[in-house]
């Protein structure tokens, strides 16, 4: 099951790369911190994006830990997630976004992780933008679920000059 889930995700992945089309290819480091019990490294989350915008929509695809914490025995904290986005309201160099992601969770017990995160994004350049972001992660599995608030920074890098626009302008846009 592993095995076909990662494969699905890196085959979307491809598929995103090899469109055509006025789009921004895109990578994106973001580290978080959430609220669940444990150690600051239990806390600790980080994943690394990448992907393609086109005007107001993205899609990437991230690796990442839930958590830094050094694992004994099998690492239940390393994910997939695809994770498309949406660029809502822009002001200047301002943009709202919202993401709604769904990933799988190598070794875990509740194994399927859907997120649902808002943030706000400043264009520093065309090429490095910068997101304050918060939201929660959804954790399930066949006997159990629960679920964890986050909120984190990501600075964001696009290989060209990002052109995207907002689905609501205001102003002089």
């Amino acid at each position: 099951m592993n095995k076909i889930i990662v494969r699905l995700l890196f085959s979307i992945q491809l598929i995103m790369a090899v469109m055509t089309g006025n789009a921004q290819t895109y990578i994106s480091l973001a580290p978080s911190i959430s609220n669940q019990a444990g150690t600051l490294a239990d806390k600790i989350n980080i994943g690394l994006e990448v992907g393609r915008q086109w005007d107001v929509f993205s899609l990437g695809l991230v690796i990442g830990k839930n958590s830094i914490q050094k694992a004994d025995g099998r690492d239940t904290t390393t994910f997939f997630e695809l994770r498309p986005n949406l660029n809502v309201f822009q002001q200047g160099k301002f943009t709202n976004t919202f993401t709604a992601g769904i990933g799988y969770i190598l070794n875990a017990k509740e194994s399927l992780l859907t997120e649902l995160t808002s943030g706000i994004e400043y264009a520093y350049s065309p090429q490095i933008h910068f997101n304050v972001f918060f939201g929660q992660y959804y954790y399930s599995g066949r006997y159990s679920d629960s679920n964890s608030s986050f909120f984190g920074v990501s600075c964001m890098y696009y290989f060209s000059p990002n052109n995207s626009k907002p689905l609501i302008k205001t102003g002089n846009q």
